[in-house]
Order: structure tokens, then sequence, then C-alpha cells
């Protein structure tokens, strides 16, 4: 029987709203897609994830990807509050499982500049067991060390853990080390792998 779990964060707790965030400050479709092409699309984002790149490390780089849009790639980013927003069922759910005995962990590919700016898109991680984000751990998903330094460093046994992303790659790898995985698509879908896992708990 699971007795923990674990959550991606992004488009699992909270809603990664890229298209609508720069929408927001102007951009049309193309414009778009060029910037996440340049950015979010490239190798470069999950270095700046692990803290590899400063922000202007990261700006640069992006920018070696598309010169004609340096502008539009700074503007977009300077300041991201707003681009990712908490989900209504976040802090009820996870302090609804803690209710219930279960053990709750994050382990996320967050960048330092998302958990600083969108500190308000965390409000459910003050009732976790704790958990890793790849800016602090310096490594990303599905990187196989970062799933052994998590379960070791809070001694878990991955038979009685589940772990939800919405990427099958990081469940993949989740299931490699022995969790029960689940590819995060909806609130309710989740539920009803978690009830046939045996955890009923809902809000």
């Amino acid at each position: 029987m699971p007795k923990n779990l674990v959550f991606d964060i992004g488009n699992v707790l909270v809603d990664y709203r890229l298209k609508e965030f720069l929408a927001a400050k102007g951009f049309d479709g193309m414009m778009i897609k060029r910037i996440l092409k340049a950015s979010i699309m490239s190798p470069y984002w999950e270095q700046f994830e692990r803290c590899e790149l400063t922000e202007e490390e990261a700006f640069r780089a992006f920018a070696t990807l598309d010169p004609e849009i340096d502008t539009e790639l700074r503007t977009a980013f300077s300041n991201v509050h707003g681009m990712l927003t908490i989900r209504d069922f976040a802090v009820p759910y996870v302090r609804a499982l803690k209710e219930a005995g279960y053990h709750v962990y994050y382990f996320s590919n967050y960048s330092k500049k998302a958990y600083d700016e969108c500190a308000d898109s965390l409000a459910f991680m003050e009732y976790t067991d704790g958990g890793y984000l790849s800016w602090q751990v310096k490594m990303t998903k599905p990187n196989p060390r970062m799933y052994d330094a998590f379960l070791a460093e809070y001694a878990l046994d991955p038979a009685e853990c589940v772990f939800v992303d919405d990427t099958p790659e990081n469940v993949e790898e989740a299931e490699r080390h022995g969790f029960r995985g689940i590819v995060f698509s909806s609130y309710e879908d989740m539920l009803d792998k978690l009830a046939a896992m045996g955890i009923t708990v809902k809000v």
C-alpha cells in the first residue's frame, strides 16, 4: 500500500500558463512561438533551471538561437510573476492527504527565478514533508541521479511511493526506480488512478 505521494509541480499542482502569460505581455501567436523555441524549448532552459546559467547568461544564450528577438526575450522573462498559478485543488488536496496519514513530497524542474517571482503558486509547500527543486539540487528530471538522491535523502522505499508527473519520460524514470507512476492529465483522472491503488482521498 502506498504511503508517500510525490508530485511534480508545473501542470500538476500549478498551471504553467506560458502562452497566456506571453499574450498578456502583448506578443502575437507567431512571436510567442519564436520566444518559446528560443527559450523553453532550448537546452539552455534546463541549464537555467539547474542554476548553471545566471539570468543574464540565459538571456544571452536564448538570443544566440534567434538574435532578432533579443529584446522580446528579455521583455518576456524579465519578470515571470503570473506565469505559474496555483490550482484550486492543490492546497486542500495536499492537506487532506496529510490529514489521512500520507506523506507528501514535491519533485520538480523549477528555476530559482520562478521560485522567487511565482512564490504565490507554491502555497501548498508548507503542508508537505519536503521535496526537490532542480535549482536547489542542480539536477533536472529525468536524470536518474536526482531520483536516487531524493529517495536517499528522505529514506523512502520506492515501492511505497506514487509519483505523479505530466511528462511521461519523468514517470517512466520513476517507475524504473520502483515507484508506482501516474501520468497526470487531469485532477479527476489522477483521483481515479490513485483510488485504484487504494488511495481514496479527495476534496
